[in-house]
């Protein structure tokens, strides 16, 4: 049994205030395979305090000095991406290939592009060519909650950390309590890496307990969140009450638009991307759209796919998906399923249970469900497991109006070997990205959404704009030498 029970606070790393012990539980087998400690008010507002004292020096720190202790960050992440693609497979359930295949090298991925999008960032620049003695000053929001999620925690808190540092603001990290080991490796390589004390904390716990304290906590000037929906939603609100700053990278809803033209491999693409992380990412493809004149062969071949994806546990190496990350996720899926039954789409692969031949770890069918309809259930919520709908369309306008049918818009997906129609697709879509014939966004993308799929952007250039604040000045003073 792991135990972790120390927080990470001031550049120590210190016991809890008051015990409060929490079971990891390794989804494969169903049993504990950690204890870390629930932190409470104490602890917050302990990693509150040391973040807002570091803040005035992490601010005046030059950029090229913060940028060279990301530079070494990288190194040691890199260096220690082995122990957090293990620390992932057994908290979160990523099967071992993937873990070090995706999920660890997601985070040296974003790290990197941060160092490449902030040596070309100016931070301070004159307003436009017509106005010498206007300058914008880009400057830190402030002190900034972190709230991760445990689906691609290395992903996520990179993308926060790497923006948060490069941006000169101070930081408190809460990752989600599904997923909260490799979080800690992440902290023990900032301690390495060298960055000053109070820089980065990492207080564990609850959302409704450090998560809450955190988004309403007077000394918090930003919250940034990726998680659920509602759980969005409650953030908002208790961060209303001190007017912080907030993003929110939410949930999604896909919907994959493959029209008649589509290349060969579209069906197969999509299917595979659905089921990628045990169908566990907010930018699934999980609604299929298919033109009707091809619609029953997607059908036959996105059902013999679904039906070839074989499910183990998550320390097995090979190419199979993994369980979902705990219980309640898994009766959620499984609910979801039986509505999609009842309400009558076709079930053409998978199912309620768990595949053949296995009794424990929280593992869901690959399951395909034709004959949906944009009403059903199964197409309106976000399922964020192994389940995949088709739907049937006739004209470009009905495809375009059943996927801008949902209260999210996060990533939606076309194939079609039609340029022109690809682009006009592209601009009507109501979501914050597109991808087209399965060609992903390059390195530094923004990531993000609109309508429920919450706001602002993650990546690059614009993640490090995200938490900066902009201050005008006039009567800018011109200092020769």
């Amino acid at each position: 049994m792991i135990e972790k029970r120390e927080f990470y606070i001031n550049g120590a790393w210190v016991p809890p205030a008051a015990p409060q012990d929490l079971e990891v539980i390794n989804p494969s087998t169903e049993a504990p395979c950690a204890v870390i400690s629930a932190g409470g008010a104490a602890d917050t507002d302990a990693a509150v305090a040391a973040a807002k004292a570091a803040l005035p020096g992490w601010m005046a720190t030059p950029v090229a000095e913060r940028i060279k202790l990301i530079e070494t960050l990288l190194d040691l992440y890199r260096a220690r991406n082995e122990d957090l693609a293990e620390a992932m497979s057994l908290e979160m359930g990523a099967p071992i290939a993937m873990a070090r295949k995706s999920q660890a090298t997601a985070g040296s991925y974003h790290l990197k592009n941060f160092i490449r999008a902030a040596k070309a960032f100016e931070f301070e620049r004159p307003l436009n060519d017509r106005s010498p003695d206007d300058r914008l000053i880009y400057e830190a929001v402030g002190v900034a909650a972190l709230i991760t999620p445990w689906n691609w925690p290395m992903n996520q808190i990179a993308l926060k950390v790497g923006a948060a540092a490069v941006a000169g603001c101070t930081m408190v990290l809460k990752p989600s309590e599904e997923s909260p080991l490799s979080a800690m490796i992440f902290a023990e390589l900032m301690e390495a890496a060298g960055f000053p004390p109070g820089v980065f904390n990492l207080v564990n716990g609850t959302g409704l307990g450090v998560g809450s304290q955190l988004s309403g906590h007077p000394d918090v000037d930003m919250v940034s969140f990726t998680g659920s929906t509602r759980a969005g939603t409650a953030i908002s609100q208790n961060a209303a009450q001190s007017l912080k700053k907030v993003h929110l990278e939410l949930g999604g809803k896909g919907a994959n638009l493959i029209f008649a033209d589509a290349d060969d491999a579209a069906v197969r693409r999509g299917v595979m991307r659905m089921m990628e992380n045990t169908g566990q990412s907010c930018n699934a493809p999980s609604r299929m759209l298919v033109e009707r004149s091809i619609y029953d062969h997607a059908v036959a071949e996105a059902a013999e796919i679904a039906g070839r994806i074989k499910a183990a546990p998550a320390h097995e190496t090979g190419d199979h998906i993994g369980p979902v990350v705990n219980a309640q996720q898994w009766g959620k899926i499984q609910d979801l399923i039986q509505t999609g039954i009842t309400e009558g789409a076709r079930l053409v692969a998978g199912g309620p249970g768990r595949p053949d031949g296995m009794t424990r770890g929280y593992f869901v069918r690959p399951t395909v469900f034709a004959d949906v309809n944009n009403q059903m259930t199964i197409a309106r919520e976000e399922i964020f497991g192994p389940v995949l709908s088709i739907l049937p369309f006739d004209s470009e306008d009905e495809a375009l109006e059943i996927a801008n049918d949902t209260v999210y818009g996060l990533t939606n997906y076309v194939q079609t070997q039609d340029p022109a129609r690809a682009n006009r697709l592209a601009r009507r879509l109501r979501s914050g990205m597109v991808e087209i014939n399965g060609k992903s966004r390059a390195a530094g993308a923004p990531f993000g959404g609109m309508k429920r799929s919450g706001n602002g952007r993650e990546g690059g250039v614009y993640g490090i704009e995200d938490f900066l604040e902009v201050k005008s000045v006039g009567g800018w003073q011109h200092i020769d030498g």
